[in-house]
């Protein structure tokens, strides 16, 4: 895999764990028992992240990307799939991943989040 970094980065988000999915195939990142980030494979066993974001983001990253396509499996207004042997800079890939862990974070309760933030 060409970001040899992705796992490591996901699971340095306050509260963030990971779990594997079997069904799925893929393995999850969660915070707060929300998923901001899912890692496996689209159909054709290309390796994939799906990651959350904003809907006119989301547009804007697939025009600019073309290895970001609408979620694979997931709400493709709210969720993007990153191929993980493109050509995305791993910067880009890494602001991608801080706002889809924020938006779900921010989703979360206040309580939750003051929680995970003094953990």
């Amino acid at each position: 895999m060409k970001y040899k970094w992705l796992e490591e980065y996901c699971l340095s988000k306050k509260g963030a764990v990971k779990e594997y999915k079997p069904e799925w195939e893929a393995f999850l990142y969660r915070v707060g028992g929300k998923m901001f980030a899912m890692a496996g494979e689209d159909g054709g066993k290309k390796p994939i992240i799906s990651l959350k974001c904003e809907p006119m983001t989301a547009q804007l990253l697939r025009s600019q990307y073309s290895d970001v396509v609408p979620g694979y499996y997931m709400n493709k207004e709210h969720w993007n799939s990153v191929y993980l042997e493109g050509a995305v800079p791993a910067e880009a890939l890494k602001q991608m991943i801080d706002m889809s862990y924020d938006l779900v974070l921010n989703s979360l309760t206040k309580k939750m989040i003051k929680q995970i933030q003094e953990a």
